[in-house]
């Protein structure tokens, strides 16, 4: 079995003009556990859309989404939360840390909402992406890099089989951005959990055996990563 299935997902948003435009169309799409994989495409393909609904932030129109054996469709937005905070570890482009609490804060709150805050387990995260001299600063006192490296320990906070990672490297320099995927690669190898990547950046792909192309998935195609 897959750890990820999508079967017939489908989501539209309404324009302004009132008009609906389909965004994710997805026929079949499927994700072995503990691979490593990344979706190609550019700028308002729907990738970012396609996370968002795998990890439930937001419901689709139609369709199945079953990770780890649960099905995700048809479960209200507090059973999503729930799925999101236990099984999955979401890593955003703008990173999303919580300004006013400190390196350690950030990744204890997100231990929070799965089994529960870990002070060593947390200390020790940090400790493995870098930070270990850096556990009570604030974000605003951290490099750009260095709060990528605040996020990749929040999303392993709890174990996750998966880890979503949504352009991560798009706001990093070349050099931070070569290091941060690195630590994102190597972070989930170690904790046994299955990446799926999405970026347009050539140099980030280039890292990846395993290249799919989204916009050529998203017409109603299927698609089954680490075969």
């Amino acid at each position: 079995m897959p750890l990820l299935e999508v079967a017939n997902l489908k989501k539209a948003f309404i324009t302004p003009d009132g008009s609906e435009h389909l965004v994710v169309n997805i026929g079949r799409f499927a994700l072995l556990e503990k691979t490593q994989a990344a979706l190609q495409g550019e700028s308002g393909s729907g990738k970012t859309t396609f996370l968002h609904l795998v990890a439930g932030i937001l419901k689709p129109d139609s369709g199945s989404i079953r990770l780890a054996g649960e099905e995700l469709a048809g479960l209200n937005e507090a059973a999503r939360d729930r799925v999101r905070a236990t099984t999955i570890g979401y890593i955003f482009q703008t990173f999303n840390l919580l300004q006013g609490y400190t390196c350690l804060e950030n990744v204890l709150l997100g231990m929070s909402f799965g089994p529960g805050p870990n002070r060593a387990a947390a200390r020790e995260l940090l400790k493995r992406v870098g930070l270990e001299g850096r556990l009570d600063h604030y974000p605003r006192q951290l490099s750009t890099g260095q709060q990528q490296r605040v996020a990749v320990a929040r999303a392993l906070a709890n174990r996750p089989k998966l880890v979503l990672a949504d352009e991560p490297t798009g706001n990093l320099d070349h050099r931070n951005a070569r290091e941060s995927l690195a630590l994102i690669r190597e972070a989930c190898q170690e904790h046994g959990a299955a990446l799926l990547l999405v970026s347009h950046d050539r140099e980030v792909l280039a890292q990846f055996s395993d290249v799919q192309q989204f916009d050529s998935i998203n017409q109603g195609a299927t698609a089954e990563v680490g075969t």
